[in-house]
Order: structure tokens, then sequence, then C-alpha cells
């Protein structure tokens, strides 16, 4: 019986903090990834760039292929004025594994899905540097993402397509 106890009081121990719910800071940066997200999807071309800094960056570590890996380093401006363009359907859904915040800076980490025109493109995990603006909004400032292909979706616990 003490063994169980004791089992049962290292579980509880281990559990992590994040299960009692976000902080009001971790739900604010959570609340910018999740408006980052909609941004993505939206019709509205131009919302992207309201939801991050131009003068960050966009690592794509990519995958897609065995041989050679390739990281690319874009420009948000860049990628921004280029998004303005597109006309494809998109959607990304994220699952937020890690949050953390410190003072005006955080991070959201975790497997993400990546779909284009209804059809899953490719997979990976998302790093998102976010930063608290003067006015003390989040916004994205650089993003770091594995791309990798969309047989790789479940071996990464990237979630499920939206219906």
């Amino acid at each position: 019986m003490k063994a169980l106890f004791t089992a049962a009081a290292a579980f509880l121990a281990a559990t992590p903090l994040a299960a009692e719910g976000p902080t009001p800071e971790e739900a604010g940066v959570i609340a910018a990834a999740d408006a980052f997200f909609a941004a993505l999807r939206s019709e509205d071309r131009t919302a992207l760039a309201q939801q991050m800094l131009p003068e960050g960056m966009i690592f794509v570590h990519s995958r897609m292929t065995p041989e050679p890996p390739r990281i690319d380093a874009i420009p948000v401006a860049d990628h921004l004025a280029r998004w303005a363009k597109g006309t494809r359907k998109v959607d990304e859904v994220m699952r937020y594994d890690t949050v953390r915040v410190d003072g005006d800076m955080a991070l959201v980490w975790g497997p993400y899905r990546f779909i284009s025109d209804g059809q899953t493109s490719h997979c990976g995990i998302n790093a998102l540097s976010l930063v608290k603006t003067e006015g003390g909004a989040w916004k994205v400032a650089n993003t770091s993402f594995t791309m990798e292909r969309a047989e790789r979706c479940a071996a990464l616990g990237a979630p499920k397509e939206p219906r």
C-alpha cells in the first residue's frame, strides 16, 4: 500500500503545472498564436501582416527530400509581400505543446499540419517567437519550422485536418 501511495504521489508531483491552465501571460500569447493562424486561413491576404513584425525572420528547415536537408532564411517583410499576392486557400493547425513567457518575449512550440487547397501539404514542428510590442500586443517576430512530407504527420504528432 505504501508503494502505491508513493507512486501516486510521484505521479502527481510530475504532473505539469500547465494542466492547471495557462497563466494570464500565457493566455495572451496563446491568443496571439491563435490570431496568427486565423490570419493565415483568412481570405484577407493582408491580415497576416497585422500579426507579424516585418523585421522578423522565418527559418524553414526543409526535410521534404531525404538529402540534403535545407534551411532557408526568409525575411518576414519579403514573405508578407509574396503572401499578399497569393491565391491558395490555406490552413494551418498547431498543437501548443510548450508556451513560455518571460517579460516581453515568448515562445510557442509544437507540431503542426499545413493544408493547401484542402489537402495536407506538409507537417512539422513550429517554434513561434513572439514579442510584446509597445502597445502591449503580442506579435510573431520570428518563426522556425521543420517541413516534412505529409506521410510523417502521425509520427510527428501533428493535429488532424480540421473538418
